[in-house]
């Protein structure tokens, strides 16, 4: 795994969470085709870069894009 990999795996997974629903991890793990490995590097690119969020609850972890809007 390379920093390069690890960028296109994060486009991938930003692509599937642009449908603006709340994923679970399984959800997003068989539509992306990402091992856990690769998608949990991925989730951690976006939240690094602070373009997702979580909505965690007693039985579920979502994950769902940040989105900031600016108006000037």
């Amino acid at each position: 795994m390379n920093k390069n990999q690890i960028g296109t795996n994060a486009g991938i997974v930003w692509k599937l969470l642009s449908d603006n629903a709340h994923w679970e991890y399984d959800k997003l793990k068989h539509a992306s085709g990402l091992s856990d490995r690769d998608l949990n590097a991925a989730i951690g690119w976006l939240a690094r870069e602070d373009k997702i969020d979580f909505d965690i609850d007693e039985q579920h972890d979502r994950l769902f894009l940040h989105v900031n809007v600016y108006i000037g």
